[in-house]
Formats: C-alpha cells, structure tokens, sequence
C-alpha cells in the first residue's frame, strides 16, 4: 500500500510580500485540510504510527503528517486541530537550535521564527506527537565533508536523546539533500528510517532511508490538497 507522507514547515499566517511564504500554511487552510481528512476517513498518523502500514503489516486508509524545523507556530497552530480530529504526528527538530530559532534562513529572507524550547517539545509529546532528528545545525549535507555531515546527523540524535531521555529513531534531511553515503551514515548512527523531499508516495519494499514526500504550500486549494494526498 502507498502511503502519502505529507510535510509541512510553517503553520501561520504571513504577509504576502515574505519571501519562500509557500511554506507557510494558514492556520485555516490548514484546519480545512485536516477537516477533510477525516472527512474522507482517513487516519493522520506520525512516522512511529505509521511503521506498520508502511511495512504492508497493516493497512488502512491513512496519511503520514511531518512538519520539518520544529517551529513554535506548530504547536501553537497546528496541535490543537490535530487533537480535534485525533491526528499525530512527527516534527523533525534542529538538535542546535532548540529553544532557539531559524537562523539558517536569514540568508534567504525569512522572517526570525522561534524553535521550541525543551519544555514546548515536552508538550508537543504530551499530546501524543513524536520528535524526529533534523541535524544539529540544518546543514545541506551535500555541501559538507563527510566527517562534518556524520556529526550532524549522529550528533543531533545523541542531542536530542540525551535532551528528552528516549530513543529519537527518525531521521530528515535538510533541504532534502542527501547522497547514498547519507543514507548509509543515517543507518549507522541509529536511525531506522529518514525522509527526503523527493515527491511520491512510500510503499513497502521504499529503502527506508531515502523515503518521499508530499509538499503542501500555502496556495494549495482543498481539492489541491486532496489530489496531491490520493494521486501524487
């Protein structure tokens, strides 16, 4: 069965003039998105609910929801509607900067925008949600050395499961830049599985460390939306 996982960066509202604001989804659209959802019967699941129906041990009719950078916005936005509908899901934090912000957009435009603190991944997992490895420093491991690009990736695993005393088991690339050697590091730091930006859908016998996602933008329409969800 092919499972859509969905990626989200930004749940708020932002002024038109921002640039890259397609990341940035409306509190309502994205409510209206989620309303649909389950509308339409699906399960909104996160990557450690999802394991078993994108492993073909279950199946069902459901969607993976991912948000990349862990944001405050998200749980201040996006958590309450997916209590609403009984969703979860999984937000990939920069291991470097939580409690602390987007720094490595200030290149290219995009307004400061507040990381959770430890207290606010804390809550974020109260609700249900689960906390993914996103590097230590949102680095575009193509354009690293390899023994700098294996530091990112084990190293914000180690952060942030020494910072939350569990097992962090999945991974996201930055930028969604990634090489076969990528792969290979994320396996032997640990992970079980790691996402990319490579569009399509998972389905079992996917190599687990190089699995594709959906995108979903701010001018995305409801039935948009849904056409990428059931046909991408």
């Amino acid at each position: 069965m092919a499972l859509p996982i969905l990626v989200y960066h930004h749940i708020a509202s932002v002024e038109d003039h921002t640039p890259f604001r397609s990341l940035f989804v409306h509190p309502k659209r994205f409510k209206d998105q989620m309303k649909w959802l389950k509308r339409l019967g699906y399960k909104g699941l996160s990557m450690r609910d999802a394991i078993p129906y994108m492993t073909g041990k279950q199946t069902g009719k459901v969607v993976v929801i991912t948000f990349d950078d862990g944001f405050v916005n998200v749980l201040e936005n996006a958590a309450p509607v997916l209590a609403e509908y009984g969703f979860t899901a999984t937000n990939y934090f920069v291991a470097g900067q939580i409690g602390g912000g987007n720094v490595w957009d200030r290149s290219i435009g995009i307004p400061n925008t507040a990381c959770m603190s430890k207290s606010q991944m804390r809550e974020w997992m109260s609700l249900g949600h689960e906390v993914g490895a996103h590097t230590l420093d949102h680095v575009n491991l193509n354009e690293t050395s390899d023994e700098e690009a294996f530091r990112q990736i084990s190293g914000s695993k180690i952060s942030l499961e020494n910072l939350l005393g569990l097992e962090v088991p999945h991974f996201c690339y930055p930028y969604g830049a990634n090489k076969p050697i990528h792969r290979e590091m994320v396996r032997k730091a640990g992970f079980r599985n790691a996402v990319t930006t490579v569009p399509g859908r998972s389905k079992p016998g996917d190599d687990p460390f190089g699995l594709p996602r959906i995108y979903i933008r701010r001018n995305h329409s409801i039935p948009e939306f849904l056409y990428r969800v059931k046909y991408r």
